[in-house]
């Protein structure tokens, strides 16, 4: 009987640091903001397909310009993936872009305005 392997999880974090190495030194694109980071990396059990989630600090338009320019590096990207990782398939690479850190930073503020609300209300009693 077999025990139970990490390597989905080993593979994930290893695409994850070399794609966010590469994000961060080696594309020169232009729309690529300089405040990306890259979250979350699904790689299928395969290695057929990786689903890249990217979180870009700005607006909403440098988000979507962030995610077209990865896109049009994304054989740039496999290249350098397949040459620092050694996997049986270079996966295909999606980039989506992540929004759950600024949702996160969203609902810590209203919580924050609802408890200084709270509190302001209790010290004028």
């Amino acid at each position: 009987m077999r025990g139970k392997s990490n390597r989905g999880g080993r593979v994930n974090s290893d695409v994850q640091r070399v794609i966010s190495h590469l994000i961060e030194f080696e594309i020169k694109d232009p729309r690529v903001s300089s405040l990306v980071s890259v979250v979350k990396c699904d790689v299928t059990n395969d290695l057929k397909e990786c689903k890249c989630y990217i979180s870009v600090l700005g607006s909403e338009e440098d988000g979507e310009n962030t995610i077209k320019g990865l896109n049009s590096a994304n054989g740039f990207i496999r290249k350098r993936l397949a040459e620092s990782l050694n996997l049986r398939y270079t996966p295909e690479i999606e980039f989506k872009l992540d929004k759950s850190i600024e949702y996160g930073v969203m609902m810590t503020k209203k919580i924050d305005d609802i408890m200084g609300n709270t509190s302001e209300e209790d010290s004028e009693e």
